[in-house]
């Protein structure tokens, strides 16, 4: 019983922000919010249907690609408008 008390009473939550995994990423929010979600694709052509999907309906932002814990602009990848 005891353990499971101390079980329940945590500490506080963790502040470092998360590491991303290597792929390419576009930020989607709903239009006029500042606010996303990120989506995470491995090839670019994914990506760009991706982009081709929710361009229609909200806002997309892309923020490039993620390799070895660093992030890379993508120079032949056009923003949607």
């Amino acid at each position: 019983m005891r353990y499971l008390k101390q079980k329940l009473i945590m500490g506080r939550p963790s502040t470092k922000p998360k590491d991303l995994r290597d792929g390419y990423y576009i930020e989607v929010r709903n239009k006029n919010k500042k606010n996303g979600v990120k989506i995470r694709r491995d090839t670019k052509e994914q990506l760009q249907l991706v982009i081709e999907e929710y361009k229609k309906i909200k806002d997309v932002l892309i923020l490039g690609r993620f390799k070895n814990g660093k992030m890379i602009e993508i120079p032949d990848l056009k923003h949607p408008k």
